[in-house]
């Protein structure tokens, strides 16, 4: 009997974490529904959206795939990293994406996974806020933020140096083994936002060759313009769009931030 066939809704936005969640599913060529999360309008902390992630960001997945027995079945995920880790356990039985449980090479993923979740993108989180968002510019905030990034694209180039030592596939190197995992995909979400924390990755020269090879990527460029098309770097070209994009961004996110403080402070 075959598998089920997947009956799952993404709850998403175009931000780097929501395009984490995209691009992996269209890697992996899993049919999915988008659910676009307009988080200029707060619709992620209404409470039909808490139900499916307490925390109130996005991405989330409903997974209402029926068991092999055919029998009905509904999962929520939060957390992008989790997200990833679950699509690839439920639905990359050739391993595309990730390694075979267990093996070396799985847990070099997760520890670059979580070393991206817990450095990577708060940090050039934090990059972003003071560059492009605070009221006022503070130059030390943006100073400490854009520089912690670097360090952290640094490790990032001398892991993809050390692993084109050994590689043996022809693409160039990755970050765990000879081919492109949720690592890699987790990481470039938010280095392909770097010019809008301020940073250029040109001076990283292995990692601005492998950001290219992912972003020529068919399936990563489909996952980028999900819930809608991204277009951040076209924005940048010009000073008006730059400005337009900033106003915008700059507008919901400091509305959110008020309204947290309202309700915490």
């Amino acid at each position: 009997m075959a598998p089920p066939q997947p009956q799952i809704e993404l709850y998403t936005s175009g931000t780097p974490n929501g395009q984490k969640a995209s691009i992996t599913l269209e890697e992996l060529g899993i049919h999915y529904e988008v659910k676009n999360i307009e988080i200029s309008k707060n619709v992620q902390k209404e409470d039909w959206f808490l139900q499916i992630n307490p925390n109130g960001r996005i991405p989330a997945i409903v997974d209402r795939t029926p068991n092999p027995d055919g029998k009905p079945r509904e999962k929520r995920v939060f957390e992008s990293g989790a997200l990833m880790l679950y699509l690839c356990e439920k639905y990359d039985p050739d391993h595309r994406l990730n390694y075979e449980y267990n093996t070396d090479e799985y847990w070099e993923v997760v520890e670059w996974l979580i070393w991206m979740q817990s450095g990577l993108g708060p940090m050039q989180g934090q990059a972003n806020h003071f560059y492009r968002y605070a009221p006022e510019k503070i130059e030390y905030g943006i100073k400490r933020y854009q520089t912690e990034t670097k360090r952290l694209y640094q490790v990032l180039e001398d892991r993809l140096i050390a692993q084109s030592q050994t590689a043996t596939g022809t693409d160039g190197s990755w970050l765990v083994g000879d081919k492109m995992t949720i690592a890699d995909i987790a990481s470039f979400s938010w280095i392909n936002w770097a010019e809008w924390a301020g940073i250029d990755v040109t001076p990283f020269k292995n990692l601005h060759g492998w950001l290219e090879r992912i972003n020529a990527r068919p399936a990563v460029k489909r996952g980028l313009d999900v819930p809608e098309p991204f277009t951040m770097k076209e924005k940048l070209k010009s000073k008006e769009g730059e400005e337009e994009y900033a106003k915008h961004h700059s507008r919901w996110v400091m509305q959110g931030q008020e309204a947290d403080q309202k309700k915490h402070g």
